[in-house]
């Protein structure tokens, strides 16, 4: 029994450390989670859970849930922070509202299982036009498919006209490319080695105030 106790007792205070590393281990990721993305505006909760819990020292979890209210970031902001979200097994982060560069969206959501990307959020008709050139102006014509048909007037492709146009999965990339005789032309929307664009949709959510619910399919790799 004598020469036992020395294994019991090693068996014991690693057992200890493990509780503990379960236990505190989340809070502490949950707390730097927070404080990165509170440097871009206002987070509610943050939570993260693992199992077992030591594996976060090597960046592995299982999921994290955040809620936040306002955030404001570049597009080059949300490409860091996306890529950042790889080793997370599952996410799910809802907002307010988020501005991405010069468009605002709100609520807004985005959900990762393994690979797999589903984001959704909302975007006035208002909103829209403020982020887009002056002179140039868009109006949903219909989706479904992975794609979006838009109808544009103003300047486009350095043309003068109206048009109608259709967003869309090429290749990974998310690019507009024209109807009928410039359907040659292509404009990149998004363009990320870690996002491979599926598809695209967009749909009216409300007529008063014009409002349009846009969601993306994409994996992250």
């Amino acid at each position: 029994m004598t020469r036992a106790r020395p294994y019991l007792l090693a068996a014991l205070a690693v057992l200890l450390v493990l509780v503990l590393a379960q236990v505190l281990l989340p809070r502490i990721a949950a707390a730097r989670i927070r404080a990165r993305l509170s440097r871009y505006g206002s987070v509610e909760s943050v939570s993260v859970s693992a199992f077992p819990a030591i594996k976060l020292l090597w960046g592995s979890v299982d999921s994290v849930h955040v809620r936040a209210r306002e955030l404001s970031l570049s597009t080059g902001g949300a490409e860091s922070l996306l890529w950042e979200a790889h080793d997370i097994s599952t996410l799910d982060f809802s907002a307010a509202s988020v501005d991405v560069g010069r468009l605002r969206l709100g609520p807004a959501s985005l959900s990762k299982h393994g690979s797999q990307l589903e984001a959704e959020a909302s975007a006035s008709a208002s909103e829209i036009a403020a982020a887009l050139p002056g002179g140039v102006a868009v109006q949903l014509v219909g989706g479904g498919e992975g794609k979006v048909e838009v109808r544009v007037s103003g300047s486009l492709f350095g043309l003068g006209t109206s048009l109608n146009a259709v967003a869309t999965a090429s290749e990974g990339r998310l690019v507009v490319r024209p109807l009928g005789l410039l359907s040659a032309l292509q404009l990149t929307l998004l363009d990320d080695p870690h996002v491979h664009v599926e598809g695209v949709d967009a749909r009216v959510e409300s007529s008063d105030p014009l409002t349009y619910r846009l969601s993306m399919r994409a994996l992250l790799r």
